[in-house]
């Protein structure tokens, strides 16, 4: 399908929506460094907080699932394409997830947060369903999202569930964490995130459900794909207004279930896992209603003119998501500018305003005199490297 069809143009400029919102929500928290400047006055105390709170409950734990939807939806259309040339896509899929993996692992250097490095290793559950039917992947899909393995937690905890709980694992990396990224030097603190950093995350992943969560994004995102619900059209908008009902109908009572767990479970070996579970379902419901909205928005009046400043960095979203962990550490780590120790949630979200700004002019540009952004166009060549284009034959 060429790049300029309504349908992709949904897709990228929800895509750079995405990629915005980690920006934004990634300076608010210095790239996982986490301080509050003291001596601040009490005004901005509040306004930080209040920032915090409204950035982490729309973006945090939802960006990445949108993200992952669209990795599905790519999927699909590739595939698709592929297999209407008489291809199986499978193989050079497989291959091209491995290259992505490579600039996750350089990613990983610069921001342990890395999310390409997880949707490489995770996008491998797409090949044994990408040829079944929509009942079967569904099926499977559902069980993911479940988190089946916490539910074992659950159960294991029900017989003692006052037992008091050792910290998750990943809290002793995180705590480590801090002194490289304050106190060390540019290789250090690259090391650092690369090793250390990078077993925090895994962990902290393991530990939240993400690794049942994701595969089962890719899975709806392949279906959605299929569908081609993202076209612009009549039954498209009522596809969209009904899910975003069927959203926040699910969100509303999942949310009131995270805020009132504490009171609800007393035990701390109960409470935890179903905690997990509940943040998982919750997120996953605003995240749908949020790709609801939107899609809904772009197909009214004005509205489209407007999202669509988002799609050159949905365009360049490899490169775009790969060079914000570059800058953005560079500005707040120890090794760079340091501004972790003076700024809060309010500076830090014009920070990342900017930044956005910067970065969208940038792909604007870049795009009007290059098909691809630059990591997109190596990542291109690399995956269909070996393959001889067919010459057009002389008249």
């Amino acid at each position: 399908m060429p790049p300029t069809t309504s349908r992709l143009d949904l897709v990228d400029a929800l895509r750079g929506f995405a990629i915005v919102s980690i920006m934004l929500l990634h300076n608010i928290e210095h790239f996982d460094l986490y301080h509050r400047p003291a001596g601040q006055p009490a005004w901005l105390v509040a306004l930080d907080q209040g920032i915090w709170d409204t950035a982490f409950f729309l973006f945090s734990g939802k960006s990445y699932l949108i993200f992952a939807l669209l990795f599905g939806v790519t999927f699909a259309i590739q595939f698709g394409r592929r297999a209407a040339a008489g291809e199986d896509f499978r193989p050079r899929f497989a291959w091209r997830m491995l290259l992505l993996l490579a600039f996750g692992l350089v990613n990983s250097l610069f921001y342990q947060g890395d999310i390409l490095s997880y949707y490489a290793v995770m996008s491998f559950a797409l090949l044994p369903v990408a040829r079944l039917g929509i009942r079967w992947v569904l099926a499977i899909a559902a069980l993911l999202l479940l988190q089946p393995l916490l539910w074992v937690d659950v159960v294991q905890a029900l017989p003692r569930p006052d037992a008091k709980l050792a910290d998750p694992a990943s809290w002793a990396y995180f705590g480590r964490a801090n002194d490289y990224m304050t106190q060390g030097t540019l290789l250090q603190t690259y090391a650092g995130n690369f090793t250390n950093g990078k077993a925090a995350a895994v962990l902290w992943s393991w530990e939240n459900g993400r690794f049942f969560q994701i595969p089962a994004l890719f899975m709806l995102g392949m279906l959605a794909g299929r569908a081609g619900v993202f076209a612009l059209t009549d039954a498209n908008r009522l596809f969209w207004r009904r899910m975003l009902v069927l959203a926040l109908a699910c969100f509303v009572p999942l949310y009131l279930a995270t805020e009132n767990i504490d009171a609800a479970v007393a035990g701390e070996a109960l409470r935890r896992p179903l905690l997990a579970i509940a943040k998982s379902w919750s997120n996953f419901a605003l995240m749908g209603a949020i790709v609801a909205v939107f899609a809904l928005l772009y197909q009214r009046g004005t509205f489209p003119r407007a999202l669509n400043a988002f799609a050159p960095l949905g365009r360049m979203s490899l490169t775009s998501y790969m060079a914000q962990s570059v800058v953005g550490t560079a500005l707040y780590y120890g090794f760079g500018l340091g501004l972790y120790q003076v700024t809060g949630a309010t500076v830090c979200l014009l920070i990342g305003i900017a930044l956005a700004v910067l970065q969208g002019l940038f792909s604007a540009w870049w795009l009007r005199r290059h098909r691809q952004g630059p990591l997109e166009a190596l990542w291109h060549r690399a995956t269909w490297i070996g393959v001889v284009r067919a010459q057009p034959a002389a008249s």
